[in-house]
């Protein structure tokens, strides 16, 4: 496994019901033996002189720079795109284009180095208005606004390369859709789909959609306002249409497909794809896969994936602990307390995202995003109490996180149970 975050934490765990997995370069949290008996252990050896029989590249940087490549030419049985493949991520100009030329539903867009000329077609979209970054920016390059006059000095900002460098050089523009958000992540092996339960995340800073974009700060799974026909509907028009798309570009697609997706009243369209397990829906998605992780991964790096995977009954939500100054310049170095009174707490797992030892041992903050604390149960409710009870046993100065991780979805659900139990009759 190659990473070092929640999300590689969260597979590492899955895929060592069924496996030994050595995590590079990993983070203090998550070596240990899983329930099953197989051990996770961490080294700062690289992939190919571990010796694996599958080798799961995590994050996109690497698949990004070739990575996938560079081991499949060595002889090893990867799953993660080639760099062609992951330029769906690595360039969303790029990703825009083969979206078009595959017709898979999606905003309307226009790709810009010029600030004149995106300023001139923002002025053209009704509103609300969006511009991204064309290279990756961690999560942290899109910009959604109301605002005509911020879209046109934020298209300035990005292209005059000072807030993301080359990443930032090339911007796209777009109308800004309405509706609930989702992700739908599915595994491929270059000719078939299988599709992993609907997710949603959330991106903003703070409680109520407010503040800056970020990487995550929490997510849940299921989704309760998308069934099964959601996710048939997106595998039809936006999944095997793009699959087939990159087929005919010569692109053999071996890894995930992350479509973030916008359900609006024309139907779902795809807000972006990217080229690895989100973070962090994956912690979320995979306790409902009731399948061998390992062996699916592995049949879909072979290029020969089998029928859809056992899907599980629970639920499961997850709050990201974040230092302060993320999503800008994160403080590090601060003590954690509490990992172990969370870890009592029934259902609940405690994720290592951005963490480390100092000279002391002592486990200490060394990212933006710390910790993930996933919590599984029955119903989304039970599933969000674990999760805050668990959260409130970790302490460090000045640690910030959402309170209200699938709150609305959680009401939404009791107040249908109620309605359905109201409307079965009285006695």
């Amino acid at each position: 496994m190659v990473g070092s975050g929640g999300r590689e934490h969260a597979l590492a765990l899955a895929l060592a019901r069924t496996a030994e997995v050595v995590v590079t370069p990993g983070n203090p949290g998550m070596a240990g033996t899983s329930p099953q008996g197989f051990a996770i252990s961490v080294t700062g050896a690289p992939p190919e002189e571990v010796g694996a029989g599958l080798v799961v590249i995590g994050p996109e940087q690497p698949l990004v720079e070739g990575l996938a490549d560079r081991l499949r030419a060595e002889g090893h049985l990867v799953f993660g795109p080639g760099a062609d493949g992951a330029r769906l991520e690595g360039s969303k100009a790029f990703m825009k284009d083969l979206l078009s030329e595959a017709g898979v539903p999606t905003a309307r867009y226009g790709v810009f180095d010029d600030p004149d000329a995106a300023a001139a077609f923002l002025r053209q979209l009704p509103g609300p208005w969006v511009v991204k970054t064309d290279g990756l920016a961690a999560g942290k390059g899109v910009l959604v606004t109301d605002s005509l006059g911020e879209a046109v000095a934020d298209v300035k900002a990005k292209l005059s390369g000072a807030i993301f460098g080359e990443a930032g050089r090339t911007v796209v523009v777009e109308e800004g859709l309405c509706g609930p958000e989702c992700s739908l992540l599915a595994l491929c092996d270059g000719r078939q789909v299988v599709p992993l339960p609907l997710s949603q995340d959330f991106k903003r800073l703070s409680d109520g959609d407010d503040g800056p974009n970020t990487g995550g700060m929490g997510a849940y799974s299921p989704v309760p306002l998308a069934g099964d026909d959601v996710v048939d509907r997106v595998l039809d028009e936006a999944v095997e249409p793009l699959v087939a798309a990159l087929r005919r570009r010569g692109i053999d697609y071996r890894g995930v497909l992350y479509a973030g997706l916008i359900l609006t009243d024309d139907g779902p369209k795809v807000l972006e794809y990217n080229v690895r397990f989100g973070d962090p829906e994956t912690q979320v998605v995979l306790p409902r896969v009731d399948d061998d992780l390992t062996g699916l991964l592995a049949e879909a790096a072979a290029g020969r994936l089998r029928s859809d995977p056992k899907a599980a009954t629970p639920v499961a939500v997850c709050v990201v602990l974040a230092a302060p100054g993320y999503p800008g310049a994160p403080r590090s170095g601060d003590v954690i307390e509490g990992l172990d009174r969370a870890a009592q707490v029934p259902g609940v797992d405690v994720l290592h995202a951005g963490t480390a030892l100092d000279g002391q041992g002592r486990l200490v903050s060394a990212g933006g995003r710390v910790l993930g604390v996933r919590a599984v149960a029955d119903d989304l409710a039970t599933a969000r109490r674990r999760a805050y009870a668990a959260v409130d046993q970790v302490d460090w100065p000045d640690m910030h996180y959402r309170r209200d991780i699938a709150q609305a979805a959680a009401e939404s659900v009791s107040a249908a149970a109620s309605g359905s139990s109201a409307g079965g009759g009285g006695r």
